[in-house]
């Protein structure tokens, strides 16, 4: 297959820099239709509504809902004949196994890919400390992420890369140097979220991971995702869907071990 035409979504709203910074980049080659939330969405996974409302935008439609809705009302509705979706780009990186579920970034890829459409998803990873996410980013802090993405629509189809896998999740550095080179990786499998009463009522859930990304101190070896966005390159996870059936498992046993159980 070729690529023609992009559907672009993101969780950070159709407003974003992020989004309009690869908007800009795909525009210049492919027919780029935005379906996007009309407000921030990101962290909400696959989250589907019951309906949604959808007004015109500059860049195409405004969604009042969610990533999943904008990829679902878009590849069966709005943008049918799309070839390819790609989400982003993220203010904020999606590393790590364990975030996957959890972003509306990457849950747009994966709703893509029900559709047997090939999805990228790209996020960037902005150091810092609590308050990071009140920065104002500008397009050229995407350059890394732009150029990674914009080169893997152009080559990852022709080059077979969705035969074997449904979609990529790129992660980019900010850009803050003058060049971030591709890695392939996997995601890391670490794990360390936290969780401490604070003594009103409530429990408080922190990530101790992104204050030792800043300090360059993370326990994941070369070849995972984090592992690369600290080392300054483009990391790129080619990924499958979740929730592949593992043949058996050892239930069979347990299922004869049921009936038994049952009738006695």
């Amino acid at each position: 297959m070729s690529v023609d035409r992009i559907l672009l979504t993101n969780d950070d709203g159709v407003d974003a820099a992020g989004l309009r910074a690869l908007y800009d980049a795909l525009a210049t080659e492919y027919a780029v239709t935005v379906v996007a939330p009309a407000e921030d969405q990101s962290s909400v996974g696959r989250l589907l509504s019951a309906d949604i409302a959808v007004d015109d935008h500059e860049l195409g439609y405004a969604v009042d809902g969610t990533p999943v809705d904008c990829v679902v009302a878009g590849l069966d509705e709005l943008v049918p004949d799309a070839d390819l979706v790609v989400a982003g780009c993220n203010e904020g990186a999606n590393l790590g196994a364990y975030t996957l579920g959890r972003s509306g970034t990457v849950s747009a890829a994966v709703e893509a890919a029900f559709f047997d459409a090939p999805a990228v998803a790209t996020s960037m990873y902005v150091p810092g400390g609590d308050d990071w996410w009140k920065r104002e980013f500008e397009a050229e802090d995407f350059s890394h992420a732009v150029r990674a993405t914009r080169f893997l629509v152009d080559e990852a189809v022709e080059a077979g890369v969705f035969d074997r896998a449904d979609y990529l999740n790129v992660n980019a550095p900010i850009a803050d140097a003058d060049r971030a080179p591709l890695r392939v990786t996997t995601p890391s499998t670490w794990y360390g979220m936290r969780a401490e009463r604070n003594g009103d009522g409530r429990i408080g859930f922190s990530d101790p991971i992104w204050g030792r990304m800043n300090d360059g101190d993370v326990p994941d070896p070369v070849g995972t995702d984090r592992r690369a966005v600290v080392d300054g390159e483009v990391s790129v996870s080619p990924l499958s869907v979740p929730h592949a059936a593992e043949a058996d498992a050892g239930l069979e046993e347990l299922v004869d071990a049921y009936e038994t159980a049952v009738r006695s």
